[in-house]
């Protein structure tokens, strides 16, 4: 199932500061939100996300604590299965409290997430290919709403 690193993470104090040190690395820039920005490490295949924190003020920073592995599609859809069947529980992500894999269309991936035994944050990801039209959606949607969307689109 898990075909290799889809990202890693690293806190950083400045955001801008740090998003200015990546493209002088000559990463390619792929999205940013209040206290995340993603560039790519090798475009549509591994990216790293920085983190926006103070690291000395909270304890846990999800940075510092999460690793997402690449899978395809195929696989992603079959992952809470899969996961069952190796006796890991899938989690709900963010403030969601469905475990179900999902699409970020504003980002271009599908993810579904669990725990080590030690409690670090676990991703399967995969890049899901999305019109210029549904880029700006930010809802996260189930595999059952994209794959609607998708069809209708196409009809």
């Amino acid at each position: 199932m898990i075909k290799g690193l889809y990202e890693a993470h690293l806190p950083v104090r400045n955001l801008e500061v740090s998003i200015e040190f990546y493209k002088k690395l000559g990463l390619n820039f792929a999205w940013r939100d209040d206290d995340t920005a993603f560039f790519w490490i090798e475009e549509g295949k591994s990216w790293l996300g920085l983190w926006q924190g103070d690291e000395y003020k909270t304890p846990y920073h999800p940075s510092l604590r999460h690793i997402a592995f690449g899978v395809s599609y195929e696989d992603l859809k079959k992952s809470l299965k899969w996961l069952e069947s190796i006796q890991v529980e899938a989690v709900p992500f963010g403030r969601r409290t469905s475990v179900e894999p999902f699409i970020r269309p504003n980002q271009g991936n599908a993810s579904v997430y669990f725990n080590d035994p030690d409690g670090n944050s676990l991703e399967l990801i995969c890049y899901v290919p999305v019109p210029d039209d549904f880029k700006k959606i930010t809802d996260k949607l189930s595999f059952e709403e994209w794959e609607k969307l998708m069809n209708n689109d196409l009809r």
